[in-house]
């Protein structure tokens, strides 16, 4: 008898172990389950918002790009009505009805006259045409373009610019050699205004996966942080329409300075699926 009651005594205390034990797996599962379940909302919260800033970058370069296209639109329009336009309006005073009551000698003086006014509006729009597409990246290609304008650049004198292509033998789509080209002229632009450089020189090269165009010079530039902080902010428009156009090429930009302190270096880096 007292040997069943030990013995009871005994499977009761294990019992209660036993159910200390499962409620403690049960908790410790419990926790473990409300920690995943906590720790995959913290995770699909933070992609969500990884994802918005995201589209608000999206839409930040596309407002940046639409920006910039408006404000070609105004630069053409401003240049069509300030400049074409009084040309037309006077070789039409040339050419209105009351030239059919002139003498001929007049008349073909008035003739002429208008001609040469229209020849003059002619040469203005060809003028505004060029400086949406170069004809020579239309005719020739973009290295041929680019010789151009860094020939144009070191012909000036101030600045001693050279380019050199090592792997360029087939040339892409049109719209992609402007995106690169207009990339690289606004790169240029910005380092005339601003880091009073003693040379620039670009070089093209690839390899199997990429093409790469780099730009060096010797003056005030900036680094990849720099160019990051001032593409986010409401200024650096051109910045900002370089970073678009990078984005169409399914590129990228990176800004860097030489260990030596000594220049700088600009690399776009665009695909091969991308055409180059």
């Amino acid at each position: 008898m007292i040997f069943l009651q030990a013995t009871t005594g005994t499977g009761t205390g294990a019992n209660y172990i036993m159910l200390l034990g499962t409620l403690g797996m049960v908790s410790l599962t419990l926790g473990i389950v409300f920690f995943v379940i906590f720790h995959q909302r913290k995770v699909t919260r933070f992609n969500m918002d990884l994802k918005k800033l995201e589209e608000d970058k999206q839409q930040a370069l596309l407002n940046a790009s639409i920006k910039f296209q408006e404000e070609e639109r105004n630069r053409i329009a401003a240049d069509l009505h300030d400049d074409v336009g009084p040309l037309l309006a006077t070789a039409r005073l040339y050419l209105n009805e009351n030239i059919i009551n002139q003498e001929p000698a007049a008349q073909l003086q008035s003739i002429f006259s208008a001609k040469q006014i229209i020849d003059d509006a002619i040469q203005l729009i060809r003028n505004i045409s060029h400086s949406m597409m170069p004809p020579t990246l239309k005719n020739f290609g973009l290295e041929s373009a680019l010789s151009d304008l860094f020939q144009k650049i070191n012909g000036s004198g101030n600045l001693n610019a050279s380019v050199r292509f090592h792997d360029y033998r087939t040339r892409i789509k049109l719209e992609q050699e402007l995106h690169i080209f207009r990339v690289v002229q606004e790169l240029v632009n910005n380092i005339m205004k601003h880091s009073n450089a003693g040379f620039i020189h670009l070089t093209q090269n690839a390899n199997a996966t990429h093409s790469y165009f780099r730009l060096h010079h010797d003056g005030q530039g900036i680094i990849q942080t720099e160019f990051d902080r001032l593409n986010h902010t409401s200024g650096g428009l051109g910045l900002k329409n370089i970073a678009s156009r990078v984005k169409v090429l399914n590129g990228r930009i990176l800004f860097e300075i030489d260990p030596s302190h000594t220049y700088y270096k600009v690399t776009i880096e665009v695909p091969k699926e991308s055409g180059v």
